[in-house]
């Protein structure tokens, strides 16, 4: 059997994130009404309190806290710190329905090779962090290859080549 040395465990895709809750109710509105999630049916098998939604590509799944008090909340926006991140299709109209919805975000821009990605972070109800940009602008560009791709039109397994055996 071949080894795939540039995916070893032959993944196809990110399938969900899963994310622990102060109150599972209060982030389904939120994912469903900032970032346009829709919820879904989740297995009735399991014997604690969540939400599964889904959109964009990704799955988001609710787990209710058995002791929500004691999550820690973070309250400064960092871009450096962890988060999930979403390409829009309008930074301009983000931004607007942000300040329209009353919720507090920071900018950010990058600037690599003359291309310029804008970037606004901000927080889900439980301190989670949220990245909306238009990354698709700024090319992949492999370490060890010469092909550059915007972020949406990748498929790691095009830039990723196995080792050319020749006999």
């Amino acid at each position: 059997m071949k080894e795939n040395t540039g995916n070893p465990l032959h993944l196809k895709s990110l399938n969900h994130i899963s994310l622990l809750c102060r109150s599972v109710e209060e982030s389904m509105s939120f994912y469903q009404h900032v970032l346009g999630f829709l919820p879904i049916r989740r297995p009735g098998s399991f014997d604690f309190d969540g939400a599964w939604l889904f959109g964009h590509g990704v799955g988001i799944h609710l787990l209710q806290s058995t002791e929500p008090e004691k999550l820690l909340k973070k309250t400064e926006i960092n871009p450096k710190d962890n988060h999930i991140s979403f390409q829009c299709e309008s930074m301009g109209a983000v931004e607007k329905k942000l300040k329209e919805m009353g919720i507090e975000y920071v900018r950010a821009v990058v600037e690599e090779g003359g291309i310029q990605v804008d970037q606004l972070f901000f927080h889900d109800p439980d301190g989670f962090m949220i990245e909306i940009c238009n990354c698709d602008s700024l090319p992949v560009v492999p370490l060890a290859g010469e092909m550059a791709r915007s972020c949406s039109r990748v498929n790691i397994h095009q830039l990723v080549q196995p080792p050319q055996i020749h006999p």
